[in-house]
């Protein structure tokens, strides 16, 4: 089964809300989190440093965003300015905007019911992996009944460590709708720590770890209300679609769309008028302060024939900060 909230993701639609970068778990000596969002008080909208309620808001018009995904550090640690957020998309978007929250503390009945209210569709929680298997009878086990006597979808996400049978009792119990199982992987921001509590990459891959992948779905991954997901379909699916999202949303009506989601155009140095001379329509470039952006096919024809001197073929990405991937000179 997939989740609302992750089939959204899956189609690349969901805009990623770090809300606020600390947390008081200190043993997840798998955190993900590198060194310019751990610890920090800064609130992220995917790539794009949020200084204003307008920045949310633009970063999940650039990318048509069908939902947001609300993360941090822990969310539940700034619970006024997670609810802020949530009312703020909910407001501008409608209820149609989903929106779902990780955390790794239970929080208690009064942050279940403020977060409903704001708008939180959602909640998905990670226990402590000392206490997998003893969930039954605790605050875990309570706050899942909670969370949906005030309106939210209770849930698990979990990483992928090892197969723990009691997350499937809690499905079958009708206490959690879901369980996801994220594939165990090595980040810039863990990858010190994973390494002395003994992990290693496995062969072929950039991130995924050697862990129990098999038994975990040999033990979980029959049940209906289980989705195990992939490190590959994370960074090769989810974010891909994201930026091919995004670039779709951007557009000139002269870059080009990539199959990785990038943007390509042309960039030379021509005058508005040398254009005009060449009968160049207006909808085919851009005048920036020191050059012109255009269609590259249109660029590359326009050097082959000497009617432009030099120029190159830019590729890049159509994130906020809009980093280059490759550049290729045209003379």
């Amino acid at each position: 089964m997939i989740s609302k909230g992750c089939e959204q993701c899956a189609k690349g639609g969901k805009m990623v809300l770090f809300v606020y970068g600390y947390c008081d778990q200190r043993d997840c000596f798998y955190c993900p989190l590198g060194e310019n969002r751990k610890n920090v008080d800064t609130v992220y909208a995917n790539e794009r440093e949020v200084e204003s309620d307008e920045d949310v808001l633009t970063e999940a018009r650039r990318m048509d965003a069908l939902g947001t995904s609300i993360t941090g550090g822990e969310p539940q640690e700034s619970l006024d300015r997670t609810c802020h957020y949530l009312s703020l998309l909910k407001d501008e978007f409608g209820e149609d905007h989903h929106t779902h929250l990780y955390t790794g503390i239970t929080g208690g009945r009064e942050n279940m019911r403020r977060l409903s209210e704001a708008g939180l569709d959602e909640i998905r929680f990670h226990p402590p992996l000392d206490l997998w298997g003893d969930l039954h009878g605790t605050e875990w086990e309570e706050i899942l009944h909670i969370a949906r006597e005030e309106g939210l979808t209770p849930a698990f996400e979990i990483p992928g460590i090892r197969a723990e049978p009691e997350f499937l009792e809690f499905l079958d119990e009708g206490a959690a709708e879901f369980c996801n199982i994220n594939e165990f992987e090595m980040s810039d921001g863990n990858y010190r720590r994973m390494q002395e509590a003994g992990y290693d990459l496995r062969e072929g891959h950039m991130s995924a770890v050697e862990s129990p992948k098999e038994e975990i779905l040999d033990v979980m991954g029959d049940h209906d209300r289980v989705y195990f997901c992939t490190s590959v379909f994370k960074d090769a699916a989810q974010h891909r679609r994201r930026l091919k999202r995004m670039a779709r949303s951007i557009r000139r009506e002269f870059d080009e769309v990539t199959d990785d989601g990038t943007l390509v155009y042309g960039k030379t140095w021509v005058t508005e008028e040398r254009l005009a001379e060449l009968g160049i329509p207006e909808e085919f470039y851009t005048v920036k302060s020191d050059h012109v952006e255009l269609a590259w096919w249109l660029l590359e024809e326009m050097v082959d024939e000497g009617d432009v001197g030099q120029g190159e073929i830019v590729e890049q990405y159509p994130t906020v900060d809009g980093t280059v991937v490759e550049r290729t000179p045209l003379a």
